[in-house]
């Protein structure tokens, strides 16, 4: 694979984390909304979005889909219940534990998935990538402090941080179904459509429970259509080009770049302030991707 396809799929996926940054900020402005009910709907309806813009890949492709109903319907059941997990993991564990432990666990739940269902061994670098970029998203964590997670209840903040686990592994899921539907020949745009199809099918009808006041005022309207539009569809439409070049275990790693982004705009839009060890946190999150592109190239000049 050449290094230009290789460098495009890393630049789509570093585009994807920096608007999937902007959630967390653009959710901040919803009001009285669950964020199980932002997250179902934001994935589900980016999930119709996704098939209509892909409905004739999706056509040509459904013959190949079908011959792997395993992965299809595990990867819609990960898309499906990673939102509801982040989600509730934020709300228990608080924003940034359940961030940090979603976020930082998906890489390497990612290279455990390709070693036990693909033979794929992990190289030095990706663990140097990993320990820098872990390690960075928890300075960043650590960079400011929050009342919200010291005055919730112990037992619910261990149940959070479990819930975020589930993220990470997940997240790491439904990346892999991707690819592995990817290299069995089907179109980047189909795969991505048909996991968050299915998805949308289980997350939708939850509004009927989550959803009050999803709608209740143009501000909360305004809210839910970005997140379902701009990160979701948008983002996921390049996470998929990207995972046509880029193996799902680097994937998640270049998207550790995703908090960082979240913790500028925090600082930014909702004038909420850092530490020093906040900014070295960035650096290293910041270093972890440099390594990753990289390594990148010198494999498609090998």
């Amino acid at each position: 694979m050449s290094i230009n396809s290789r460098f495009n799929g890393a630049l789509a996926i570093v585009f994807s984390s920096l608007l999937w940054g902007t959630t967390g900020t653009v959710a901040h402005f919803a009001l009285n909304v669950s964020p199980l009910a932002i997250g179902a709907f934001a994935m589900g309806i980016g999930g119709i979005f996704l098939c209509a813009n892909a409905a004739k890949s999706l056509v040509q492709d459904l013959s190949k889909m079908r011959k792997m109903p395993v992965i299809l319907v595990a990867g819609s059941i990960c898309v499906a219940v990673y939102p509801l997990a982040f989600y509730t993991s934020m709300r228990w564990s608080g924003v940034t534990i359940g961030t940090v432990v979603s976020i930082a666990s998906a890489p390497l739940f990612s290279v455990i998935l390709e070693r036990l269902f693909c033979q794929k061994l992990f190289s030095w670098k990706w663990g140097v990538s990993f320990v820098l970029g872990a390690g960075g998203v928890l300075l960043l964590s650590s960079g400011k402090t929050s009342r919200e997670v010291n005055e919730m209840d112990t037992h619910l903040q261990q149940i959070g941080v479990c819930l975020g686990l589930v993220a990470g592994l997940t997240y790491a899921g439904y990346s892999l179904a991707v690819k592995s539907m990817i290299n069995s020949g089907v179109n980047s745009r189909s795969a991505m459509a048909g996991l968050f199809g299915l998805a949308a099918l289980i997350l939708l009808p939850s509004l009927f429970v989550t959803g009050e006041n999803l709608f209740a005022s143009a501000g909360n309207v305004i809210v839910a259509l970005y997140m379902a539009i701009i990160p979701m569809f948008f983002g996921y439409l390049l996470y998929g080009y990207g995972l046509r070049s880029i193996d799902a275990s680097k994937a998640t790693l270049i998207t550790l770049i995703e908090p960082l982004i979240a913790a500028l705009l925090a600082v930014w839009i909702l004038d909420e302030t850092f530490r020093p060890i906040g900014w070295l946190g960035m650096i290293l999150v910041c270093a972890c991707l440099l390594i990753q592109s990289v390594k990148i190239e010198s494999r498609a000049s090998s």
